[in-house]
């Protein structure tokens, strides 16, 4: 039981409030006794409201679970069910035509285009490298990945075959962004011979090197004859560095495992280590202890002899979680206080550092502290939002909207209800997103009693998703985000193919996004070639008008079809391996975020929605018929032997088969069996109850 301090009527874990009193709000100057006593009567105003959201979504899904069943075997009539779904509130009136009022927002945001890192922020040493992302070495990305068409590096040092390869193909990326008046950058003698087709490419000289733009990205090449590299190159170029990570996600959502007040405490410090440039991490390495810590900015001189600076590190946003959970780190008249409301408050005060200059390097230009909220249900929970944000900046004493909200379009009620959902918060909007794993869990928890769903992999090719995708693009360019803020697409789940993603993730340019989520530094820099080669701002003047709304109603049933037994077995497999693979790592070491062997052993970066979209997907099968219960406990027998299998060299990892009875395996069959009745389909509840029970021993 944690024994908690009093403050002004709330109950707060002793080390949470020493936190938040000296590291917080001393060196803000702020009132510490002012600032409970404002906590306080925020909370009185906003959980009740809060309460009041959740039990909402509880009746509109009742009503949809009601619908559904007494036309159970029947055709659905599309006009009838918008109807009825605007009958009972679940659809709201469209805003008409207005445009979004956000101001102050950093140009890595508004004007620039680039990839997007989500980090979980319980991770000292990855939250580092995700913030020193903002630049990337194009040389080791491509060594060390696919991405690049020649044979692998030779074991034993440096391979200067493929190092060769390497400069090769960066010589060709040069002709593309950097083309010369004439001929190639691979028949270059000298740089001193180099003359560009476009001369204001060459923004200066950097330390080690020439800096050049294209496409609002910046480019160095680095020089260095005495280096490895160099001296093996005629011109003597020893890298390319790419701008690449502009922004990231610092995520206390769904990429941790955060219960209790230990580990929002740890959440809160490195963000705070964030926005005061101190943050470090020593770790072993090759038997030699390094020590990490936040880039710093990077400068040059003009061709008149200034001297100017770039930003050195990405620009941070923070997600803080979803209106359903509750935390035991602080308690309001007898209960857990609501989570996303003190994700608010505190992610919002360690903010205002930035907001005040008292960090080492900034990390908006602009006076913005970016928030991400996730898992909001329709206009009405945004409008909370907007309402929560602006009692924060009283709270603390910030200029109206100096709190920026970026919106997760991953819940079916807020796809629906896309226009009124931006429209709730439109003075203060820096970014709507796409989500294909939670909106598909939140798709099937919302018609789960229509009938049994289409297999996953069919989902991707499905009408709803399909416009889902297109309209959130659409709805967001007809509301003027365009030069204002972030319309981005999802996650590439594979860190180790990245020949397939610089394949594929153009195509999220294509459709319009001015960012799109990579899985890791090497990642962004390999996706920021994308963003040369595409002017995304462009291509979003030519695209269509949004996709109808009766499109992304379409529920993905499996009409008529008739799966083998080798088929369900297959699709009930795929789904116990995923779902076991990254439930024991999240409940016996609390890790929320890892590369988990999928059942091909292909490592994918899984986060918390993963678990949404399998778990439900079974529990729909199994409410409808398609499986048994027996059939899921065989499934998850034999694939807790393959995720063994694949864990067996983590010495720290607890078997599943020797502990079926354990939090981990338990609560992979919690989410299963208990899965239609879990709010939302949503993991958390569950999750949480378990880890907790692991963590008490």
């Amino acid at each position: 039981m944690t024994d908690y301090v009093t403050r002004a009527g709330i109950e707060v874990d002793p080390q949470l409030a020493i936190f938040i009193e000296t590291d917080v709000l001393q060196p803000l100057g702020r009132d510490v006794d002012g600032f409970w006593q404002g906590f306080a009567k925020l909370l009185g105003e906003f959980a009740p409201r809060n309460a009041a959201l959740l039990a909402k979504r509880e009746d509109l899904q009742a009503k949809i679970d009601a619908w559904h069943g007494e036309r159970a075997g029947q055709p659905r009539d599309a006009g009838d069910y918008r109807a009825f779904l605007e009958e009972i509130g679940y659809l709201v009136p469209d805003p008409g035509d207005f445009t979004i009022g956000t101001q102050n927002v950093d140009p890595e945001i508004a004007t620039m285009a680039g990839p997007q890192l989500v980090v979980p922020i319980l991770n000292a040493r990855f939250l580092l490298n995700a913030a020193n992302a903002r630049w990337g070495s194009l040389y080791d990305a491509f060594y060390g990945t696919d991405a690049l068409d020649a044979p692998p590096a030779k074991p034993g040092g440096y391979d200067e075959e493929r190092g060769a390869a390497v400069i090769a193909e960066g010589r060709k990326l040069l002709d593309e962004i950097l083309p010369l008046a004439s001929g190639s950058w691979a028949e270059l003698e000298s740089l001193d011979d180099l003359k560009l087709a476009d001369p204001s490419q060459h923004v200066g000289a950097t330390r080690k090197g020439s800096l050049f733009r294209h496409n609002g990205l910046h480019v160095e090449i680095v020089v260095d004859r005495d280096s490895q590299v160099g001296t093996t190159d005629r011109l003597g170029i020893a890298d390319i560095n790419l701008e690449a990570a502009l922004t990231t996600i610092a995520d206390c959502e769904d990429s941790v495992a955060a219960v209790d007040a230990e580990d929002k405490l740890v959440a809160y410090r490195n963000w705070l280590g964030i926005m005061r440039g101190d943050l470090e991490e020593s770790f072993e390495k090759g038997g030699r202890t390094l020590t990490r810590t936040l880039a710093a900015d990077k400068t040059y001189t003009d061709g008149e002899g200034g001297e100017h600076t770039l930003p050195g590190r990405s620009l941070m946003f923070v997600r803080n979680v979803g209106h359903l959970m509750t935390n035991p780190a602080m308690r309001w008249d007898g209960s857990e206080i609501p989570e996303g409301i003190m994700d608010a408050v505190l992610t919002g005060a360690i903010g205002a550092h930035d907001v005040e200059g008292l960090g080492k390097f900034g990390n908006s230009r602009c006076g913005s502290i970016y928030i991400v909220k996730p898992k909001m249900h329709g206009p009405e929970e945004c409008a909370f939002t907007n309402d929560l944000f602006d009692a924060v900046e009283d709270m603390l004493g910030l200029p109206r909207h100096t709190v920026k909200v970026g919106v997760m379009d991953e819940e079916r009620r807020t796809s629906a209800n896309l226009a009124a959902c931006i429209h709730a918060v439109k003075d203060r909007i820096v970014f709507i997103n796409t989500g294909f794993l939670d909106r598909t869990g939140d798709e099937i928890h919302t018609s789960m009693r229509a009938g049994p769903m289409m297999r996953k992999g069919e989902m991707k090719n499905s009408a709803w998703l399909k416009a889902y995708e297109a309209r959130n693009v659409g709805i967001g360019l007809a509301h003027g985000l365009a030069g204002r803020a972030q319309i981005g697409k999802g996650m590439w789940a594979a860190p180790d193919l990245m020949g397939q993603m610089m394949i594929e993730k153009i195509g999220h340019l294509r459709a319009g996004a001015n960012t799109a989520w990579v899985p890791s530094p090497t990642a962004a820099t390999l996706h920021a070639i994308h963003y040369h080669r595409e002017d995304v701002f462009e291509i979003q003047k030519g695209l269509p008008d949004a996709a109808k709304l009766d499109e992304l109603l379409t529920i993905p049933l499996a009409d008529g079809v008739n799966w083998s037994d080798e088929e369900i077995r297959e699709e009930l497999d795929n789904n116990c391996q995923g779902l076991l693979g990254y439930v024991v790592r999240w409940i016996d070491q609390g890790v929320g975020c890892s590369k988990v062997p999928d059942i091909n052993d292909v490592g994918l970066m899984e986060d918390r929605a993963t678990l949404r979209i399998s778990s439900q997907h079974i529990a729909n099968w199994l409410l409808h018929g398609v499986i048994s219960e027996d059939q899921v406990m065989d499934s998850l027998r034999r694939m807790a032997a393959k995720v063994d299998a694949q864990n067996a060299g983590d010495p720290f990892y607890e078997p599943l088969l020797e502990n079926e009875n354990g939090p981990a395996f338990s609560a992979a069959k919690d989410l299963i069996f208990k899965g239609v009745e879990q709010p939302s389909g949503y993991t958390e509840p569950l999750l949480h109850a378990w880890r907790r029970r692991k963590k008490a021993g």
